[in-house]
C-alpha cells in the first residue's frame, strides 16, 4: 500500500468516526428531548383561593396534563386524594396541588359526638376559628331568663372544646342586628366535638341563653380553671 492509499484509508476511518460521532450527538439530543416532554400524566392546579382548614371538594380544582418529570414527587396525580380532607394553609389560584397541602378531617374520639350550633358572628371570632382550633364556649344569662332574685351572669358552659368544622356565614332570618342599628344579623354554624354532657350544656346554653360566645384559644394551651371561675357576676366586681 502506497502513501496515497493509506492516506484514503485513514480519511475514510475518520469520515466513520464523524459519522458515528454525530449520530450519537443527535441520539443524545433526542433522548434529552423525550425525556424533558413525555410521557405526560394529570396534575391538578386550584381555580379560586382557598381559606385554610376548610373543607376540599373535587370541584375546586382544574385537571391539567403535564410532562411527568415536571412533577415533583409529592404532587396529587389523583384526585381521590382531597376526600375528606381539609386545607392546611391558605391555598392560592393557580397553585399545584401537593400532598402535604391537604390533611385528613379532624375525627371523634370514642365518647364524643358532634354537635352544631349557630354562633352570632359579631359575638363570635369571626374568621379566626377554623376546624382543629380549641375553643372555651360561654353563655350570658339575663335576669328575666333566670328564677326570681337572681342577678345576670356570665357561664363559662365548656372548656377546650374542640372545633371539627365551621360553616358559611348564613343571614338569621327576621333577626336584625341591634348592634350596627340596621341589617340582618349573621351567624356561622360551627360544629363541636364533645362527650355527652358537654353537648347537652351546649345544647342548653344555646336555647335559654341571652347570647353564646366563643372565646379562641392558643393552640397547645388549654384552659385549666381554678375554683369558682366558671361563672362571672357583675356583683363580684362591685363588692371589691
Amino acid at each position: 500500500m502506497n502513501s496515497r492509499q493509506r492516506r484514503g484509508v485513514i480519511l475514510l476511518i475518520l469520515s466513520v468516526l464523524c459519522a458515528l460521532g454525530a449520530f450519537a450527538g443527535v441520539v443524545t439530543v433526542i433522548g434529552d428531548v423525550n425525556s424533558k416532554v413525555g410521557p405526560e400524566v394529570d396534575a391538578y392546579e386550584l381555580k379560586s383561593d382557598v381559606a385554610a382548614y376548610t373543607a376540599l371538594q373535587p370541584g375546586q380544582f382544574r385537571r391539567i396534563r403535564m410532562p411527568e418529570r415536571w412533577l415533583s414527587e409529592n404532587a396529587v396525580t389523583d384526585l381521590s386524594a382531597v376526600e375528606d380532607k381539609i386545607a392546611v394553609t391558605d391555598l392560592r389560584k393557580g397553585s399545584l396541588l401537593q400532598k402535604d397541602m391537604v390533611a385528613a378531617r379532624p375525627a371523634l374520639e370514642a365518647g364524643q359526638q358532634e354537635i352544631a350550633i349557630m354562633i352570632d358572628a359579631a359575638t363570635g371570632v369571626a374568621g379566626k376559628i377554623t376546624a382543629g382550633s380549641t375553643v372555651n364556649i360561654y353563655a350570658t344569662f339575663d335576669d328575666d331568663r333566670r328564677e326570681k332574685g337572681a342577678v345576670a351572669e356570665s357561664r363559662l358552659i365548656v372548656a377546650n372544646a374542640r372545633v371539627i368544622d365551621v360553616g358559611r356565614l348564613t343571614p338569621l332570618d327576621g333577626k336584625r342586628d341591634d348592634s350596627r342599628g340596621t341589617g340582618v344579623r349573621e351567624a356561622v354554624p360551627i360544629t363541636f366535638a364533645l362527650s355527652t354532657a358537654d353537648a347537652q350544656r351546649v345544647a342548653y346554653a344555646e336555647s335559654f341563653a341571652e347570647h353564646v360566645r366563643l372565646a379562641l384559644l392558643p393552640r397547645n394551651s388549654p384552659t385549666v380553671l381554678r375554683p369558682g371561675e366558671g361563672k362571672y357576676t357583675l356583683d363580684e366586681d362591685r363588692n371589691k
